[in-house]
Formats: C-alpha cells, structure tokens, sequence
C-alpha cells in the first residue's frame, strides 16, 4: 500500500485534490485520479492537480524551471487547463513556499499563464485569448429541452446557452450537442442567465465530471458569450460578474486575452493510501 501526501481546495467551490510531485516520480494512472476524486471512497473533487516541474514534462517546450499545472479531471481524461484549479493551484505554492508572490508565472497544457496574489486575498490569472462565434450549434438537457448555443475557446473547448430559468435546469446527465463534430473532444457547457448589466448568472456541466459548482474557464466563456449575446461593442477591456452556485467571480475581457479574479482556499492537508490496481 503506497502512501500520498495531499492538499485539498477549492475556488468558489470547485473543489481539488493537490499532489507535489516535484520530480514526476508519481506517474499517477487515471484510475488513481478517480479513487482520489471519489467522493465516498476516497477524497472527493471535481479533479486533481500535480505539481511537477516542467522540465519533467515532455511535451513542455518553456521554462524547465516552472512549475507545470498537470490538470486531470475527476475521470482520469487528461484537460488543457482549469481557471479556478489555476488559482487553488497559485495559493498551495505560495503557501508552502514553492514561489514567490505576488506574480507567480505557471505552466500549463494551454501555454503559460501568469497569476497574481491580490492585496484582498483573491488570486487574478491570466486566461489567455478567449473567442467566441455564433456555429449553430444546438445542446439539449436530459429532459430534452433545446438551447441554441455559442460555440467558445478559452484554452479548451465551451457551449455557451442562455436561458431565463437556471433553477429547472435538468443537468443530472450529460447534456449533448449538434453537429456531434462541433465538438470531437466533448465540451463544457455553460447556461447563463442574464441579471444586469455585466452581470450574469451561470451553471455549468464540466467533461469528465459532471455538474460542478463553479467553472473558471466557463465563466470566461460565459463573458464573452454575453458580451456576444447582448451585441454589446463598448471598447475593451471591459468586466463582468459571473454569479455561479459557489460564489461569485470577476472576468475581464481585453483585447489580446481575459483576466479571471477570485478566491482560492486551502482546507485541509493529510496523507492518503492508494490502492493497489487490480
């Protein structure tokens, strides 16, 4: 029976387990990433984050001395990045003095993302450019119901729907698309409701996991979209609320990429036993 030290986390709500691997001796498999993100039988999370320095990662082609982001969600599939994971991610190195603040350069699957640790306790990162466009694409709910949608990019791949009653929303199950080749590696998809002006309102089901309570990259997402949506074309940058069920996040969209602001929290550091594979 190995043996894993751990942190656990969350950014409004969008919970990870955290694992330092500095060297990439873990090779963590994707059936370990789902026993840890259980939520009976082992830690519970929406998915896990290892810090690895990037000259251990092969595909990595900067700074060998950064640290790397390796983002897996809660079923073992590999993602391109995680905005609320990127801020969790930010608030364990600098609480265990694996970096200095305020500005704290990260690697990631999507390329390099930069974050800053604020003076009120949130963390602002950088997002990298965001696009949005009008594809045609329809996603339906469990129950059936049909949304027109946005097609987004913020590193991975968004859906974005909009709809004047989050509440009824039957997200239980995996919500599904057409075209199917709109999107080929699977989506997050958003639903915004609007509220005022820049503020809106947002529930998400995240690929390989479900409804979550928060999702960082589909906040960016759902700015844009609304930003779209509402045919505004104000000059840049301007900001948005996301209201999401586990808090509330800022975006700020500029002309060359967006900024994503909120919090990060630790709550909790322990040592857990894997199993062994069968």
């Amino acid at each position: 029976m190995r043996h894993w030290s751990y942190a656990k986390g969350h950014g409004t709500e969008n919970d990870f387990v955290l694992l330092l691997d500095r060297e990439g001796m873990l090779e963590v498999s994707e059936a370990e990433v789902r026993f840890l993100c259980d939520r009976h039988a082992g830690i519970g999370a929406d998915g896990l984050l290892r810090a690895v320095l990037a000259k251990q990662v092969p595909e990595w082609r900067g700074d060998g001395d950064l640290w790397f982001m390796d983002y897996r969600n809660a079923d073992g599939s590999i993602a391109e990045t995680c905005g609320n994971g990127l801020r969790v991610f930010v608030r364990y190195l600098l609480q265990q003095d694996l970096a200095v603040g305020p500005m704290v350069p990260v690697a990631t699957r999507a390329g390099l993302r930069e974050a800053t640790a604020l003076p009120d306790g949130r963390i602002r990162v950088e997002m990298g450019p965001v696009s949005v466009e009008d594809r045609h694409v329809c996603v339906q709910t469990a129950d059936g119901k049909q949304f027109g949608a946005l097609t987004g990019h913020v590193g991975n791949p968004h859906a974005v729907a909009f709809t004047d009653d989050l509440d009824r929303l039957q997200l239980h199950a995996a919500p599904n698309w057409a075209p199917m080749d709109a999107y080929p590696a699977g989506a997050n998809i958003e639903f915004v409701r609007i509220l005022g002006s820049r503020h809106i309102a947002m529930r998400v089901y995240e690929r390989g996991v479900g409804e979550t309570r928060s999702c960082g990259t589909g906040t960016v997402a759902a700015a844009a979209a609304a930003r779209l949506h509402a045919g505004d074309e104000s000059p840049l940058p301007v900001s948005y609320l996301v209201d999401v069920p586990g808090g509330s996040v800022e975006v700020e969209l500029t002309t060359t990429q967006a900024f994503l602001t909120g919090p990060a929290v630790l709550v909790a550091y322990g040592e857990v036993a894997i199993p062994e594979e069968g």
